[in-house]
Protein backbone atom coordinates (compact mmCIF):
# COMPACT_ATOMS: atom_id res chain seq x y z
CA UNK A 1 0.00 0.00 0.00
CA UNK A 2 1.32 3.51 -0.53
CA UNK A 3 2.62 5.53 2.05
CA UNK A 4 0.60 8.48 3.23
CA UNK A 5 1.32 10.60 5.77
CA UNK A 6 -0.62 10.87 9.92
CA UNK A 7 -2.12 13.88 8.64
CA UNK A 8 -3.66 12.27 5.71
CA UNK A 9 -4.40 9.30 7.45
CA UNK A 10 -6.27 11.84 10.11
CA UNK A 11 -7.83 13.94 7.27
CA UNK A 12 -9.30 11.29 5.32
CA UNK A 13 -10.22 8.29 8.05
CA UNK A 14 -13.58 7.48 7.61
CA UNK A 15 -16.38 7.62 10.45
CA UNK A 16 -15.79 4.39 13.51
CA UNK A 17 -18.63 3.51 15.77
CA UNK A 18 -17.33 1.06 19.17
CA UNK A 19 -19.53 -0.78 20.89
CA UNK A 20 -20.26 1.87 24.53
CA UNK A 21 -21.92 2.78 27.33
CA UNK A 22 -24.23 4.51 24.62
CA UNK A 23 -26.92 2.03 23.70
CA UNK A 24 -28.37 1.80 19.58
CA UNK A 25 -27.44 1.20 16.79
CA UNK A 26 -25.76 3.78 14.04
CA UNK A 27 -26.85 3.92 10.19
CA UNK A 28 -24.03 2.14 8.51
CA UNK A 29 -22.50 3.62 5.21
CA UNK A 30 -22.52 1.36 2.31
CA UNK A 31 -19.46 -0.76 1.11
CA UNK A 32 -17.36 0.46 4.02
CA UNK A 33 -14.76 -1.91 5.82
CA UNK A 34 -13.03 -1.66 9.40
CA UNK A 35 -10.18 0.26 9.68
CA UNK A 36 -7.26 -1.86 11.03
CA UNK A 37 -5.97 -1.21 14.95
CA UNK A 38 -9.27 -0.75 16.85
CA UNK A 39 -11.92 -3.18 15.43
CA UNK A 40 -14.85 -0.23 14.52
CA UNK A 41 -16.80 -0.33 11.90
CA UNK A 42 -17.55 2.54 9.92
CA UNK A 43 -20.75 4.72 9.77
CA UNK A 44 -21.88 7.30 7.39
CA UNK A 45 -24.21 9.32 9.71
CA UNK A 46 -26.10 8.89 13.14
CA UNK A 47 -27.84 10.34 15.67
CA UNK A 48 -27.40 10.98 19.48
CA UNK A 49 -30.90 11.35 21.54
CA UNK A 50 -31.22 12.11 25.58
CA UNK A 51 -28.13 14.26 25.16
CA UNK A 52 -27.82 17.12 27.97
CA UNK A 53 -26.87 20.52 26.46
CA UNK A 54 -26.36 23.68 28.67
CA UNK A 55 -28.67 25.95 27.71
CA UNK A 56 -28.01 29.14 29.73
CA UNK A 57 -27.36 30.33 33.16
CA UNK A 58 -29.80 30.73 35.89
CA UNK A 59 -29.21 34.11 38.08
CA UNK A 60 -30.20 35.45 41.56
CA UNK A 61 -29.71 39.12 42.46
CA UNK A 62 -27.47 39.39 39.27
CA UNK A 63 -25.06 36.23 40.57
CA UNK A 64 -25.05 33.03 38.38
CA UNK A 65 -26.07 30.27 40.90
CA UNK A 66 -26.74 27.63 38.50
CA UNK A 67 -26.99 26.34 34.83
CA UNK A 68 -29.75 25.65 32.97
CA UNK A 69 -30.14 22.62 30.53
CA UNK A 70 -32.12 20.72 28.73
CA UNK A 71 -31.92 17.56 26.32
CA UNK A 72 -31.24 17.07 23.01
CA UNK A 73 -31.06 15.25 19.74
CA UNK A 74 -27.57 15.45 17.97
CA UNK A 75 -27.57 14.56 14.02
CA UNK A 76 -24.07 13.87 13.14
CA UNK A 77 -22.82 12.70 9.92
CA UNK A 78 -19.10 13.08 7.77
CA UNK A 79 -17.64 13.76 11.08
CA UNK A 80 -19.80 17.19 11.76
CA UNK A 81 -22.37 18.23 13.77
CA UNK A 82 -25.82 18.36 11.58
CA UNK A 83 -28.56 19.45 13.40
CA UNK A 84 -29.18 20.14 17.23
CA UNK A 85 -32.68 19.30 17.29
CA UNK A 86 -35.36 18.87 20.07
CA UNK A 87 -35.22 15.68 22.08
CA UNK A 88 -37.35 12.90 20.84
CA UNK A 89 -36.97 10.09 23.61
CA UNK A 90 -38.54 7.07 21.14
CA UNK A 91 -36.19 7.98 18.21
CA UNK A 92 -34.32 4.88 16.76
CA UNK A 93 -31.17 6.61 17.54
CA UNK A 94 -28.05 5.99 20.57
CA UNK A 95 -29.20 6.53 23.81
CA UNK A 96 -26.98 9.20 25.47
CA UNK A 97 -28.75 8.54 28.86
CA UNK A 98 -29.03 11.90 29.75
CA UNK A 99 -25.23 12.39 29.86
CA UNK A 100 -23.73 16.01 29.25
CA UNK A 101 -21.97 16.70 26.52
CA UNK A 102 -19.09 18.80 26.21
CA UNK A 103 -16.07 19.58 23.44
CA UNK A 104 -13.54 16.96 23.29
CA UNK A 105 -10.41 17.36 25.50
CA UNK A 106 -7.13 18.44 24.41
CA UNK A 107 -3.43 17.42 26.05
CA UNK A 108 -1.14 20.35 24.79
CA UNK A 109 2.20 19.06 26.32
CA UNK A 110 2.95 15.15 26.27
CA UNK A 111 5.54 13.01 25.54
CA UNK A 112 4.05 10.50 24.21
CA UNK A 113 7.31 8.48 22.69
CA UNK A 114 8.57 7.56 26.56
CA UNK A 115 6.62 6.61 28.94
CA UNK A 116 6.84 3.20 31.37
CA UNK A 117 2.99 3.47 30.85
CA UNK A 118 1.54 -0.15 29.36
CA UNK A 119 4.63 -2.29 31.07
CA UNK A 120 5.48 -3.02 34.85
CA UNK A 121 5.35 -0.14 37.64
CA UNK A 122 8.63 1.66 37.81
CA UNK A 123 8.86 4.86 40.28
CA UNK A 124 10.84 7.29 38.72
CA UNK A 125 14.58 7.92 40.07
CA UNK A 126 15.66 9.85 43.18
CA UNK A 127 15.21 13.19 42.77
CA UNK A 128 17.83 15.98 42.81
CA UNK A 129 19.00 15.09 39.52
CA UNK A 130 19.84 17.61 37.06
CA UNK A 131 18.38 18.16 33.62
CA UNK A 132 22.14 17.40 32.10
CA UNK A 133 22.00 14.34 34.72
CA UNK A 134 18.96 13.28 32.92
CA UNK A 135 20.39 13.76 29.46
CA UNK A 136 23.02 11.69 30.73
CA UNK A 137 20.76 9.02 32.13
CA UNK A 138 18.65 8.86 28.95
CA UNK A 139 21.35 8.36 26.47
CA UNK A 140 21.60 4.92 28.13
CA UNK A 141 18.08 3.76 28.67
CA UNK A 142 16.89 5.11 25.64
CA UNK A 143 17.98 2.14 23.77
CA UNK A 144 15.97 -0.49 25.54
CA UNK A 145 12.68 2.10 25.66
CA UNK A 146 12.55 2.03 21.98
CA UNK A 147 12.66 -1.41 21.57
CA UNK A 148 8.95 -1.08 23.10
CA UNK A 149 7.79 2.64 22.60
CA UNK A 150 6.00 2.64 20.08
CA UNK A 151 3.37 -0.08 21.66
CA UNK A 152 3.65 1.98 25.14
CA UNK A 153 2.50 5.04 23.12
CA UNK A 154 -0.48 3.36 21.86
CA UNK A 155 -1.28 2.25 25.32
CA UNK A 156 -0.61 5.77 26.68
CA UNK A 157 -3.16 7.18 24.02
CA UNK A 158 -5.83 4.60 25.17
CA UNK A 159 -5.79 6.34 28.56
CA UNK A 160 -6.00 9.89 27.04
CA UNK A 161 -8.90 8.70 25.30
CA UNK A 162 -10.56 6.81 28.05
CA UNK A 163 -10.20 10.02 29.68
CA UNK A 164 -11.87 12.04 26.95
CA UNK A 165 -9.04 13.70 25.18
CA UNK A 166 -9.05 13.22 21.38
CA UNK A 167 -6.08 15.39 20.65
CA UNK A 168 -2.63 15.59 21.39
CA UNK A 169 0.71 17.58 21.23
CA UNK A 170 3.50 15.35 22.23
CA UNK A 171 7.23 16.06 22.07
CA UNK A 172 9.32 13.08 20.73
CA UNK A 173 12.99 13.08 21.22
CA UNK A 174 15.28 14.04 18.26
CA UNK A 175 19.15 13.43 19.61
CA UNK A 176 21.74 11.26 18.47
CA UNK A 177 20.74 8.46 21.14
CA UNK A 178 17.56 8.28 19.75
CA UNK A 179 18.53 9.56 15.71
CA UNK A 180 14.74 10.07 14.35
CA UNK A 181 13.62 6.08 15.51
CA UNK A 182 11.53 7.68 18.43
CA UNK A 183 9.34 9.82 16.00
CA UNK A 184 9.30 6.73 13.60
CA UNK A 185 8.08 4.46 16.51
CA UNK A 186 5.63 7.53 17.75
CA UNK A 187 4.04 7.82 14.43
CA UNK A 188 3.49 3.99 13.82
CA UNK A 189 1.74 4.41 17.08
CA UNK A 190 -0.15 7.41 15.58
CA UNK A 191 -0.82 5.51 12.23
CA UNK A 192 -2.69 2.65 14.05
CA UNK A 193 -5.03 5.04 15.87
CA UNK A 194 -6.12 6.83 12.42
CA UNK A 195 -9.50 8.18 12.72
CA UNK A 196 -9.81 7.89 16.34
CA UNK A 197 -7.10 10.45 17.23
CA UNK A 198 -5.42 13.17 16.27
CA UNK A 199 -1.91 14.71 17.06
CA UNK A 200 0.48 17.42 16.40
CA UNK A 201 4.11 16.47 16.79
CA UNK A 202 7.21 18.41 18.37
CA UNK A 203 10.78 17.48 17.46
CA UNK A 204 12.29 18.08 20.52
CA UNK A 205 16.28 18.15 21.68
CA UNK A 206 15.89 16.73 24.35
CA UNK A 207 19.62 16.70 24.84
CA UNK A 208 20.39 20.13 23.82
CA UNK A 209 20.99 21.21 20.15
CA UNK A 210 23.88 21.82 20.49
CA UNK A 211 25.17 20.40 23.88
CA UNK A 212 24.60 17.06 22.33
CA UNK A 213 25.45 17.75 18.42
CA UNK A 214 21.67 17.46 17.54
CA UNK A 215 21.53 20.01 14.87
CA UNK A 216 21.24 17.88 11.88
CA UNK A 217 19.29 15.45 13.16
CA UNK A 218 16.74 18.48 13.63
CA UNK A 219 16.90 19.57 10.43
CA UNK A 220 16.22 16.10 9.09
CA UNK A 221 13.35 15.85 11.86
CA UNK A 222 12.40 19.43 10.19
CA UNK A 223 11.65 17.29 6.70
CA UNK A 224 9.32 14.87 8.16
CA UNK A 225 5.52 15.27 8.98
CA UNK A 226 6.22 17.10 12.03
CA UNK A 227 4.46 20.25 12.94
CA UNK A 228 6.71 22.15 15.53
CA UNK A 229 10.44 22.86 16.28
CA UNK A 230 11.61 22.51 19.82
CA UNK A 231 14.02 23.71 21.90
CA UNK A 232 15.26 23.21 25.59
CA UNK A 233 16.56 25.82 28.31
CA UNK A 234 18.38 27.63 25.92
CA UNK A 235 21.15 29.17 28.47
CA UNK A 236 21.57 26.25 30.57
CA UNK A 237 21.28 23.37 28.11
CA UNK A 238 23.39 25.12 24.87
CA UNK A 239 24.74 28.09 26.99
CA UNK A 240 23.28 30.62 24.29
CA UNK A 241 19.57 31.91 24.84
CA UNK A 242 20.32 33.88 21.18
CA UNK A 243 22.12 30.78 19.36
CA UNK A 244 19.33 28.18 20.34
CA UNK A 245 16.54 30.28 19.87
CA UNK A 246 18.02 31.95 16.25
CA UNK A 247 18.69 28.17 15.30
CA UNK A 248 15.08 27.12 15.74
CA UNK A 249 13.38 30.07 14.41
CA UNK A 250 15.18 29.63 11.36
CA UNK A 251 14.46 26.06 11.10
CA UNK A 252 10.91 26.70 11.24
CA UNK A 253 10.91 29.26 8.92
CA UNK A 254 12.45 27.57 6.45
CA UNK A 255 9.83 24.60 6.88
CA UNK A 256 6.62 26.23 7.93
CA UNK A 257 6.48 25.37 11.32
CA UNK A 258 5.40 26.13 14.68
CA UNK A 259 7.58 26.66 17.58
CA UNK A 260 7.08 24.86 21.28
CA UNK A 261 10.08 25.79 23.75
CA UNK A 262 10.85 23.96 27.29
CA UNK A 263 11.78 26.62 29.88
CA UNK A 264 12.62 25.70 32.80
CA UNK A 265 14.95 28.51 33.45
CA UNK A 266 14.00 31.19 36.19
CA UNK A 267 15.67 34.23 36.71
CA UNK A 268 17.80 36.58 33.65
CA UNK A 269 18.25 33.47 31.80
CA UNK A 270 14.88 32.59 31.83
CA UNK A 271 13.09 36.06 30.85
CA UNK A 272 15.51 37.04 28.38
CA UNK A 273 14.91 33.65 26.35
CA UNK A 274 10.81 35.16 26.93
CA UNK A 275 11.88 38.38 25.39
CA UNK A 276 14.27 37.77 23.00
CA UNK A 277 11.80 34.13 21.55
CA UNK A 278 8.77 37.29 21.79
CA UNK A 279 11.28 39.80 19.88
CA UNK A 280 11.58 37.57 17.45
CA UNK A 281 8.05 36.33 16.30
CA UNK A 282 7.38 40.57 16.47
CA UNK A 283 10.35 40.26 13.30
CA UNK A 284 9.01 37.47 11.84
CA UNK A 285 4.94 37.26 11.76
CA UNK A 286 4.76 33.90 10.02
CA UNK A 287 5.21 32.38 14.06
CA UNK A 288 2.39 34.58 15.01
CA UNK A 289 -0.04 32.30 16.96
CA UNK A 290 2.51 29.26 15.96
CA UNK A 291 4.73 30.03 18.84
CA UNK A 292 5.04 28.70 22.17
CA UNK A 293 6.50 28.57 25.73
CA UNK A 294 6.07 25.77 27.48
CA UNK A 295 6.48 25.56 31.41
CA UNK A 296 7.78 29.10 31.44
CA UNK A 297 8.68 28.99 35.31
CA UNK A 298 10.30 32.44 34.90
CA UNK A 299 6.51 34.13 35.18
CA UNK A 300 6.03 32.61 38.42
CA UNK A 301 8.83 34.33 39.87
CA UNK A 302 8.50 37.87 38.32
CA UNK A 303 7.30 41.20 40.33
CA UNK A 304 3.57 42.22 39.45
CA UNK A 305 4.76 45.04 37.14
CA UNK A 306 7.51 43.38 35.26
CA UNK A 307 4.69 40.21 34.85
CA UNK A 308 1.85 42.22 33.52
CA UNK A 309 4.33 43.98 31.23
CA UNK A 310 5.50 40.54 30.19
CA UNK A 311 2.13 39.06 29.55
CA UNK A 312 0.96 42.19 27.68
CA UNK A 313 4.06 41.70 25.37
CA UNK A 314 3.38 37.84 24.77
CA UNK A 315 -0.23 38.58 24.08
CA UNK A 316 0.91 41.21 21.50
CA UNK A 317 3.08 38.85 20.10
CA UNK A 318 0.61 36.18 20.07
CA UNK A 319 2.91 33.86 21.66
CA UNK A 320 1.06 30.96 24.08
CA UNK A 321 2.38 29.49 27.25
CA UNK A 322 1.72 26.00 27.79
CA UNK A 323 1.71 24.72 31.55
CA UNK A 324 0.94 21.75 32.97
CA UNK A 325 -0.45 24.07 35.92
CA UNK A 326 2.29 23.31 39.05
CA UNK A 327 1.91 23.97 42.80
CA UNK A 328 4.16 23.31 45.64
CA UNK A 329 6.71 26.14 45.00
CA UNK A 330 5.66 27.40 41.52
CA UNK A 331 2.09 28.45 40.94
CA UNK A 332 2.05 29.88 37.89
CA UNK A 333 0.04 33.02 36.75
CA UNK A 334 -2.79 31.87 34.53
CA UNK A 335 -5.06 34.36 35.79
CA UNK A 336 -3.03 37.40 35.16
CA UNK A 337 -1.93 35.96 31.51
CA UNK A 338 -5.59 35.33 31.18
CA UNK A 339 -6.79 38.77 32.14
CA UNK A 340 -3.99 40.15 29.26
CA UNK A 341 -5.28 38.00 26.58
CA UNK A 342 -2.34 35.08 26.15
CA UNK A 343 -3.20 31.60 24.96
CA UNK A 344 -2.81 29.36 28.13
CA UNK A 345 -2.94 25.57 27.62
CA UNK A 346 -2.47 22.65 29.15
CA UNK A 347 -1.08 18.72 29.04
CA UNK A 348 -0.11 16.08 31.80
CA UNK A 349 3.50 16.24 30.03
CA UNK A 350 4.97 12.75 31.36
CA UNK A 351 3.34 9.81 32.64
CA UNK A 352 4.39 7.56 34.54
CA UNK A 353 7.87 7.48 33.36
CA UNK A 354 11.70 7.98 33.88
CA UNK A 355 10.58 11.93 34.37
CA UNK A 356 7.76 11.89 37.22
CA UNK A 357 6.06 8.74 38.52
CA UNK A 358 2.66 10.08 38.36
CA UNK A 359 0.11 11.23 35.42
CA UNK A 360 -3.40 10.70 34.99
CA UNK A 361 -3.88 11.27 31.53
CA UNK A 362 -7.00 14.00 32.49
CA UNK A 363 -6.83 17.41 31.68
CA UNK A 364 -10.22 17.96 33.23
CA UNK A 365 -8.13 16.69 36.78
CA UNK A 366 -6.10 20.20 35.36
CA UNK A 367 -8.90 22.45 35.13
CA UNK A 368 -9.71 21.49 38.91
CA UNK A 369 -6.62 21.69 39.88
CA UNK A 370 -6.42 25.18 38.38
CA UNK A 371 -9.59 26.18 39.95
CA UNK A 372 -8.27 24.81 43.22
CA UNK A 373 -5.28 27.10 42.81
CA UNK A 374 -6.65 30.44 41.98
CA UNK A 375 -9.94 30.04 44.28
CA UNK A 376 -12.58 29.51 41.06
CA UNK A 377 -15.52 28.20 43.15
CA UNK A 378 -18.44 29.49 41.86
CA UNK A 379 -20.47 28.25 38.83
CA UNK A 380 -19.73 31.17 36.42
CA UNK A 381 -16.06 30.35 37.76
CA UNK A 382 -15.86 26.81 37.70
CA UNK A 383 -17.79 26.04 34.44
CA UNK A 384 -14.94 29.25 32.39
CA UNK A 385 -11.90 26.83 34.08
CA UNK A 386 -13.45 24.14 31.55
CA UNK A 387 -11.63 25.96 28.49
CA UNK A 388 -8.31 24.82 29.74
CA UNK A 389 -9.44 21.70 28.72
CA UNK A 390 -11.55 21.83 26.14
CA UNK A 391 -8.86 24.11 24.02
CA UNK A 392 -10.88 27.73 24.79
CA UNK A 393 -14.01 26.23 23.62
CA UNK A 394 -17.20 26.20 25.78
CA UNK A 395 -20.69 25.50 25.71
CA UNK A 396 -21.77 28.97 27.26
CA UNK A 397 -20.04 32.12 26.75
CA UNK A 398 -19.68 34.68 29.44
CA UNK A 399 -23.37 36.10 29.47
CA UNK A 400 -24.66 32.86 29.29
CA UNK A 401 -25.56 32.67 25.49
CA UNK A 402 -25.31 29.13 24.15
CA UNK A 403 -22.25 29.04 21.68
CA UNK A 404 -21.59 24.86 21.44
CA UNK A 405 -22.42 23.36 19.64
CA UNK A 406 -24.09 23.83 16.56
CA UNK A 407 -24.30 22.49 12.99
CA UNK A 408 -21.18 22.25 11.09
CA UNK A 409 -18.86 21.71 14.30
CA UNK A 410 -16.74 19.68 14.60
CA UNK A 411 -17.88 15.85 15.95
CA UNK A 412 -15.36 15.53 18.42
CA UNK A 413 -17.79 15.57 21.54
CA UNK A 414 -17.36 14.22 25.14
CA UNK A 415 -20.21 12.51 27.39
CA UNK A 416 -19.29 12.69 30.58
CA UNK A 417 -21.46 11.90 34.37
CA UNK A 418 -22.72 15.72 34.99
CA UNK A 419 -25.51 18.08 35.44
CA UNK A 420 -22.78 20.77 33.31
CA UNK A 421 -19.29 21.96 32.99
CA UNK A 422 -19.31 23.46 36.59
CA UNK A 423 -20.32 20.14 38.34
CA UNK A 424 -17.70 18.37 35.68
CA UNK A 425 -14.82 20.47 36.65
CA UNK A 426 -15.29 20.17 40.33
CA UNK A 427 -15.82 16.75 40.67
CA UNK A 428 -13.83 15.27 37.91
CA UNK A 429 -16.69 14.13 36.71
CA UNK A 430 -16.09 10.43 35.27
CA UNK A 431 -15.79 10.23 31.41
CA UNK A 432 -18.57 7.88 29.78
CA UNK A 433 -17.93 7.80 25.85
CA UNK A 434 -15.84 9.61 23.55
CA UNK A 435 -16.50 10.85 19.63
CA UNK A 436 -13.94 11.79 17.61
CA UNK A 437 -14.74 13.63 14.45
CA UNK A 438 -17.94 11.56 14.35
CA UNK A 439 -16.48 8.27 15.41
CA UNK A 440 -17.14 6.44 18.96
CA UNK A 441 -13.98 5.63 19.61
CA UNK A 442 -14.25 5.32 24.13
CA UNK A 443 -17.08 4.12 26.36
CA UNK A 444 -17.27 3.15 29.94
CA UNK A 445 -18.37 -0.12 30.51
CA UNK A 446 -18.66 0.22 34.03
CA UNK A 447 -19.86 3.73 34.80
CA UNK A 448 -23.44 3.04 35.36
CA UNK A 449 -25.52 6.66 35.94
Amino acid sequence: MESISRKTFIRNSGLLLAGGILTGKPETSVSSKPHTGNGSHSAKKWTLKNVRLETGFIYRDDEVTATQTGLFRIEIEDGKIKAVLPNDPKADATDARGHLMLPAFRDMHIHLDKTFYGGPWKARLAKNRTVKDMIAFEQKTLPELLKTSAYRAGKLIGLLQSKGTNFARSHVNIEPTSGLQSLKNLQKAIEDKKGTFGAELVAFPQHGIFYSHSEQWMKDAATMDIDFIGGLDPNAIDGSVEKQIDFIVQLALDHRKGIDIHLHEGGEPGLRTVEYLTQKVIENPALAGKTFLSHCFVLARLEKAKLEETAEKLAHARVGVISTIPFGGTIMPIPTLYRYGVNVMTGNDSIVDHWNTFGTGSVLQKANLMAQLYGQSTELELSRCLKLATGDILPLDDKGRQQWPKAGDDASVVLVDASCSAEAVARISPVTALVHQGNLVFKNNTHKS
